[in-house]
């Protein structure tokens, strides 16, 4: 990971930040391999802000099967029970269970995506697309109704349009783009060169 001046590399925010993702991604049995795997990411600290670090963000240990004690963090939202990190193929099954459920449209321009969902349920979608670690993307921003993903590529939105909507079908993104059952642009009424009465 490359730190951006500018990033807040520097900041507790950042920092408890980096923690979180480390302790979520990772079984981390000590504060010695945090601290390697938040250097890893550029980020420098000692044991002593570590320590601080991990009271404040509500860390404790818990067993996690046969790797022993493992740091955790509160869950998010009503269930505070920790959890340790967890797989990659867990945070995509969760990706792809969401936008199956409440993925309604995917929409891009240049490095932009709107995901529509039903009222009430971006948040859920942002939470899920923030945690997949999908490198392509810089964050998220959700509203009711409507997340705004930011994708690092400048002209990256329609690739990442198009694997959302894959991953609301359960096929491949190639096979998304070639699906024009639902897609708005294929539409002979939205084309101005059509001669289609609407």
């Amino acid at each position: 990971m490359s730190l951006a001046p500018g990033s807040g590399a520097g900041t507790k925010a950042f920092r408890h930040d980096r923690i979180a993702t480390v302790l979520a991604r990772f079984p981390v049995r000590s504060q010695t391999e945090l601290a390697a795997h938040l250097a890893e990411e550029g980020v420098a600290v000692t044991q002593a802000t570590l320590s601080r670090d991990l009271v404040e963000l509500g860390a404790v240990k818990v067993r996690d099967g046969d790797r022993g004690l493992v740091y955790a963090l509160p869950a998010e939202g009503g269930d505070r029970t920790p959890r340790s990190g967890v797989g990659q193929e867990v945070l995509d099954a969760r990706l792809a269970r969401w936008c199956e459920e409440l993925l309604i449209s995917a929409e891009a321009s240049a490095n932009l995506v709107v995901l529509r969902t039903p009222p009430g349920a971006a948040q859920f979608l942002a939470s899920a697309v923030d945690h997949s670690v999908m490198p392509t993307l810089l964050g998220t921003i959700a509203g009711d109704d409507t997340v705004l993903v930011i994708t690092r590529d400048p002209l990256g939105g329609d690739a990442v349009a198009a694997r959302f909507l894959a991953l609301a079908r359960r096929t491949t993104p190639g096979e998304a783009e070639h699906d024009s059952e639902n897609d708005p642009r294929d539409d002979p009424r939205n084309d101005p060169e059509s001669e289609v009465d609407v």
